[in-house]
């Protein structure tokens, strides 16, 4: 795509190092003491019911509707605190036996900071349930993760999260946790670690502890969202970068083992407030912001083509492919759904 499209661009500068150094040991080292769950637990234990077409305001002037959306509750629609942001799904993990859908949510005041959370929702009964992203040390303390946490992709049980600075959080599903079979304090919102023998995490059930880090080599290129691409030969990482006013964002696809550090192939995005990047079957989906009040818009483009716009709802954010529909998510508040739409 020329013009106004994707142009082709040096893949060198933004090459990816891994930087794992201790973060294996310390989410292994809690998992040891807490003991590991799975998806399917925590949906078992699901605390919040979504609604079937709620929040249409998120629509704003879109016709046609989406086919399908799904509406956090009230707390959640309400919260100034919280602002949902990346999508992934059980078709991208592959591993997870129950249709899930699963969201990325940051902390948005800058004091009493709380990081990231993630919900597992399910589309069957639209029950889900929020868990907390922690970094944890070998000495078995453990803090929240302050990022945007813009987009997240799950493939197998590795879950990608894009740091706006640092590149890639990688999380072990294998290692969520469940601090009701310890010594916690599930009633106290404000603390997290070890206080008074008991276990703390904003008053959040589950944890989920990062293990891994492909941290940029130069300074230069954000992470802003990230999807899985599996319309070609074999799986992708998908990643790119969000910029308000400038068409100069950039778009990658990775080998999903990061092999060599550099993307397959890497664009230009020549397209401005692009919250969401999806490569599918040799077309290209891009998720565009106009703000809180007036609808976004799809952008879509064959290999070589122009871009062609959809309509989209208010604050489109990161994208995934399940159930043979594109899906997003919207973040502002009392307009927060995951909805599909056809590709």
């Amino acid at each position: 795509m020329a013009g106004t499209g994707l142009v082709p661009t040096d893949t060198a500068a933004f090459s990816l190092n891994r930087e794992t150094g201790d973060l294996e040991e310390g989410a292994a080292k809690l998992a040891s003491e807490v003991g590991s769950t799975s998806v399917e637990a925590v949906l078992a234990e699901a605390n919040r019911t979504g609604v079937d077409k709620g929040a249409a305001a998120a629509m704003g002037a879109m016709h046609p509707r989406p086919e399908q959306w799904y509406a956090f509750d009230a707390a959640d629609q309400d919260t100034t605190d919280w602002y949902p942001q990346g999508l992934t799904g059980s078709e991208d993990s592959g591993n997870i036996g129950l249709r899930t859908f699963m969201v990325s949510w940051y902390f948005k005041p800058e004091a009493g900071e709380r990081g990231v959370r993630v919900s597992f929702l399910s589309p069957q009964t639209l029950k889900y349930r929020h868990a907390l992203l922690v970094m944890a040390k070998p000495d078995g303390s453990y803090g929240p993760i302050d990022i945007h946490a813009g987009g997240i992709a799950c493939y197998g049980d590795l879950l990608y999260v894009a740091d706006t600075v640092l590149g890639l959080r990688v999380f072990d599903l294998n290692h969520l946790l469940d601090l009701r079979t310890v010594q916690h304090d599930l009633g106290d919102g404000t603390r997290i670690g070890r206080h008074g023998g008991k276990l703390n995490a904003f008053g959040y059930r589950y944890l989920l502890p990062q293990t891994d880090l492909w941290k940029v080599a130069q300074a230069g290129p954000r992470f802003s969202f990230v999807s899985i691409d599996r319309g070609g030969e074999r799986p992708r990482l998908v990643t790119g970068e969000y910029r308000g006013d400038d068409p100069g964002g950039w778009v990658g696809r990775w080998d999903l083992d990061l092999r060599g550090g550099e993307p397959a192939d890497a664009f230009v995005l020549g397209q401005t407030k692009i919250q969401g990047a999806m490569s599918y079957g040799g077309t290209w989906y891009l998720s565009q912001s106009a703000g809180s009040t007036a609808n976004g818009r799809l952008l879509v483009a064959d290999d070589g083509a122009e871009p062609q716009a959809r309509p989209f709802p208010v604050g489109p954010e990161d994208l995934t492919v399940q159930d043979g529909k594109l899906w997003s998510v919207t973040e502002f508040r009392n307009r927060r759904t995951v909805f599909g739409v056809s590709l």
